[in-house]
C-alpha cells in the first residue's frame, strides 16, 4: 500500500490527471486493468505487459491507498496464487531480485503509480482552488449529480454494494474470470447464474466468499438456492464433502452455513408476512437437510418445528416460542397434561391434541418428506451408477489391453528361433499373464457392486472404487 500525507495534493482530481506525462482518467474501487498508464508494458521483454489493481481506500489527495501491481504471468511463482505487489519498496526489492542490473526508477517513470479515484465527488472535493467553497446545498447537489454519473455498477444495479463503499481496509483478490465479463458484478452478481443477488431480509436469500487468499478477500457472492442446485451449498457427498457448507467456485474455499441460517432465523422473527417467513425458512430447512453436524440437526429441528407452527395457523408469536415439553397423564378417567422442560420427550402431543389440529395437512408433510427421500435415493443411485460405469470401463480396458500385449507376445514367441534371450521375453510374458490374472481377480471383486454399494464389502470399494465408507 502506497501511504501518502493526508493533505498531499496535486493534479485535477475532477476528470484527469497528469503524471510521467500520462493522461489518467479517474477509476472506481475495485477496478482493474492491463498495461498503461497505471502498469508498465513491454518490460523487460517486448509483450510483458503488467496488469494494475485498486483497493477501496482513498486519500485526501484523491488517489487511491491500496494499488496492486501484478508481474507478467511467466515472472510469478507458479507454485503460488497470484499476488499483488502492494508498495513501491515490495516492487524494487521484486525487480532487484529478478533483474538485478534493471534501473527501477527508469521502471517507474515508464508508468503512473498513482491512480485518481472517481468516489472522492462524493465528499464535495473540487480541483479549481480558485473555486469559492461551494454552500451546503450546492455540495449536496454535486454529491448526488456525481453519484449517478461516477458511481456505476457493473450489472447497472443501483443497490449494488459497492456504490459509494470508500474507507475499507480490506481489499478484494484479483479476479479475471468472471469479473472480466462486461456486464457481471463481484458485488451483487451471483457467480452461478450471473443475476443480480436481493438484499432484502438482510441478503437471506444469497452468500457471500469471505475467505481471504493471501490477505485479499475473495468477495464473491452467490445465491443459496443456486448453490444448493449446482451441489455446491448443503449437504453433498462425493468428492466434494459438504455439510452444510458452501464451496465458492471462484477460490475454492468452504463456508459454514449454521451460522447463516443462525441469522436467517433471527430475521424471521422481525418479518410480518407468513408467505415471506414460509419462504426463508424453506431456504434454512433446505441448507441443514442430512448434516451429520449435531449443531445443524438441532437448528433444522427448531426450524421445523417453527414451520410446522406457521403452517397450521399459529399466531407469529406462538411460531417463535420455545417449545415446552408436554406429558400426558390420565387421573380419574381424564386427560390431563404437564409442562416439563427437561427431559425433552413427547414433544409431539402438544400438536396432536391441539384444536387446530389437521390430519390432512401432516399427510401433506408427511408425503412431502417422502417425494424428498425418494429424490435423495435417485441421485445416490444414479451417483453410485455413474462411479460403477467409470471404474468398471478403466477395469476393462486394462485387461483388453493386457490380452493384446500377450497375443502379439505370444505370436512373436511362437516365430522366435532359439536365441541367448529367449528366457528373459519368456519371463516378460509370464509376468503379464501373472498381472492379468490379478485384474481379472480384480474385476471379480468389483462385480460385488452389482449387489449396491450398501452391500458391497468396504475394502473393495475403497481398493477399486476410491470410495470411503463410514464404520
Amino acid at each position: 500500500m502506497e501511504i501518502d500525507s493526508p493533505n498531499a495534493s496535486s493534479g485535477s482530481i475532477s476528470g484527469t490527471r497528469e503524471e510521467n506525462g500520462f493522461h489518467l482518467n479517474r477509476v472506481s474501487v475495485g477496478d482493474y486493468g492491463e498495461g498503461l498508464p497505471y502498469a508498465p508494458i513491454d518490460w523487460p521483454k517486448p509483450g510483458d505487459n503488467w496488469s494494475w489493481r485498486v483497493g477501496k481506500r482513498i486519500a485526501s489527495s484523491g488517489h487511491f491507498l491500496d494499488r496492486y501491481l501484478y508481474p507478467p504471468k511467466h515472472l510469478q511463482d507458479p507454485h503460488r496464487r497470484k499476488v499483488g505487489l502492494a508498495s513501491k519498496q515490495s516492487v524494487e526489492q521484486f525487480i532487484q531480485a529478478k533483474f538485478p542490473n534493471a534501473d527501477v526508477n527508469a521502471f517507474f517513470a515508464s508508468f503512473s503509480w498513482k491512480i485518481p479515484s472517481k468516489q472522492l465527488r462524493l465528499f464535495g472535493m473540487t480541483d479549481n482552488k480558485e473555486e469559492n467553497p461551494p454552500t451546503v446545498e450546492t455540495e449536496e447537489t454535486s454529491a448526488s449529480d456525481s453519484l449517478m454519473a461516477d458511481l456505476t455498477c457493473k450489472a447497472g444495479n443501483k443497490t449494488c454494494t459497492s456504490l459509494g463503499a470508500v474507507g475499507s481496509a480490506s481489499g478484494v483478490m484479483l479476479c479475471d474470470i468472471c469479473c472480466s465479463e462486461p456486464g457481471f458484478c463481484r458485488d451483487c452478481c451471483c457467480i452461478l447464474c450471473c443475476k443480480t443477488v436481493s438484499s432484502s431480509y438482510g441478503g437471506y436469500s444469497y452468500i457471500r466468499c469471505q475467505a481471504l487468499l493471501n490477505g485479499y478477500a475473495c468477495g464473491h457472492v452467490a445465491h443459496l438456492n443456486c448453490g444448493l442446485r449446482a451441489y455446491m451449498a448443503g449437504t453433498v457427498g462425493g468428492t466434494i464433502g459438504l455439510d452444510a457448507e458452501y464451496y465458492c467456485r471462484r477460490c475454492d474455499s468452504r463456508l459454514d452455513l449454521v451460522s447463516h441460517v443462525r441469522k436467517l432465523l433471527k430475521t424471521c422473527e422481525s418479518v410480518d408476512s407468513r408467505d415471506d417467513i414460509e419462504m426463508i425458512l424453506s431456504v434454512g430447512i433446505s441448507i441443514l437437510r442430512d448434516s451429520r453436524r449435531a449443531s445443524a440437526k438441532q437448528l433444522l429441528d427448531q426450524i421445523s418445528l417453527a414451520m410446522s407452527k406457521l403452517r397450521k395457523g399459529a399466531d407469529l408469536e406462538d411460531v417463535w416460542k420455545k417449545e415446552e415439553i408436554v406429558e400426558v397423564t390420565e387421573e380419574n378417567g381424564a386427560l390431563e397434561l404437564e409442562n416439563h422442560k427437561d427431559p425433552p420427550a413427547n414433544r409431539f402431543l402438544q400438536p396432536l391434541l391441539s384444536s387446530k389440529f389437521d390430519h390432512r395437512v401432516e399427510t401433506l408433510v408427511l408425503e412431502d418428506e417422502i417425494d424428498q427421500i425418494l429424490m435423495a435415493l435417485k441421485k445416490s443411485q444414479e451417483s453410485e451408477y455413474r462411479l460403477a460405469e467409470e471404474a468398471l470401463s478403466v477395469q476393462k480396458n486394462c485387461i483388453q489391453d493386457l490380452y493384446q500385449q500377450l497375443d502379439h507376445e505370444r505370436s512373436t514367441l511362437s516365430q522366435r528361433a532359439p536365441s541367448p534371450d529367449a528366457d528373459s521375453v519368456l519371463d516378460s510374458f509370464l509376468s503379464k499373464v501373472d498381472h492379468l490374472k490379478q485384474e481379472i481377480r480384480k474385476f471379480k471383486d468389483m462385480k460385488e457392486v452389482a449387489k449396491r454399494f450398501g452391500r458391497t464389502p468396504k475394502h473393495i470399494l475403497k481398493d477399486h472404487f476410491k470410495l470411503e465408507t463410514e464404520n
